[in-house]
């Protein structure tokens, strides 16, 4: 899509940030019912528009990250709504850091991108959902909450009725794979939202990123394919690394097995322990993976 492309289906406008939505931008949707208008994760790409934002009666978001919340200070007289398990990060901005738990000096410097780039505002009285509220908007026009943990422990999909949008929020199907290198990220849960997805029968898929907007079921079962496979790629590129030499947490983060190498960012080594240390701990547990001496692992 262009930068800025709008996409009509039915009651949902699907707004297009730069580029698709990559990253930092997003892909926002506005859902207008007879009675009240929701925007669900407000992007960098709403920021970037030009003219007074949508009017909206309320806002979701799907998880409290920070592309995803970039426009919520676009709308703050209007009630902000997040699953109950993430509803800590918008409290305070102590708190939003502490769902990505990075140590410093990262810390310090993407607490200040956070802020700077993506706008935080704290918001003490946001409101908690949990899965299977409905939103009601009028006209038969509601919006489920499809709880779906993994990337953060209230990662959230959005079931849009009657034009059966379901939003994906970040399984947002991009050849990167999936995300759980937080602190809140459990990689168990993640693999869990995956093979519960198959299961939904939506006619149209959205996602914040890339992707933009899926219509048949074949796209997007080749996408959800590929998007979970990288988990068993990883996996595999961790398990031949640690063949014949005993390593460190520190040098399987420093290899890198989320990011490129050549990739430059700041945050890199402690997403890649994160990621990498669930991987360790299951193939451990299963016998793959021998914990030779304190913190230092080999292939069995």
């Amino acid at each position: 899509m262009s930068d800025l492309e709008e996409r009509q289906i039915g009651c949902v406008t699907v707004c297009f940030g730069a580029r698709g939505g990559k990253y930092p931008h997003g892909n926002s949707l506005v859902v207008r019912g007879r009675d009240a208008v929701a925007v669900i994760d407000p992007s960098l790409g709403l920021v970037a528009r030009s003219g007074a934002p949508p009017r909206v009666d309320f806002v979701l978001n799907s998880h409290c990250h920070e592309d995803h919340i970039a426009g919520n200070h676009l709308f703050p007289h209007v009630p902000w709504h997040v699953h109950e398990a993430d509803r800590a990060g918008f409290a305070s901005l102590d708190a939003m850091m502490a769902i990505y738990g990075y140590p410093e000096p990262v810390h310090s410097a993407f607490r200040r991108i956070v802020v700077e780039d993506f706008y935080y505002r704290p918001r003490p009285d946001a409101l908690p959902f949990r899965d299977g509220d409905v939103f009601e908007l009028g006209g038969g026009v509601r919006i489920r909450v499809l709880h779906a943990p993994g990337h953060t422990r209230g990662h959230s999909l959005f079931w849009i009725e009657p034009d059966d949008v379901l939003y994906l929020g970040d399984v947002d199907l991009s050849s990167f794979g999936p995300y759980y290198g937080d602190a809140w990220s459990d990689l168990a849960d993640f693999e869990r939202t995956l093979a519960a997805l198959p299961s939904l029968a939506p006619r149209h898929w959205a996602t914040i990123h890339h992707g933009g907007v899926l219509d048949d079921r074949a796209s997007f079962d080749a996408r959800l394919a590929r998007f979970a496979a990288v988990i068993g790629d990883r996996e595999a590129r961790l398990l031949a690394y640690l063949r014949g030499t005993p390593r460190s947490i520190a040098e399987v983060a420093r290899h890198r097995f989320v990011y490129r190498p050549e990739d430059a960012i700041a945050y890199a080594e402690p997403v890649e322990a994160r990621s990498m240390q669930q991987h360790l701990d299951r193939l451990v547990a299963g016998g793959a993976v021998r914990e030779v001496e304190p913190g230092r692992y080999l292939a069995s």
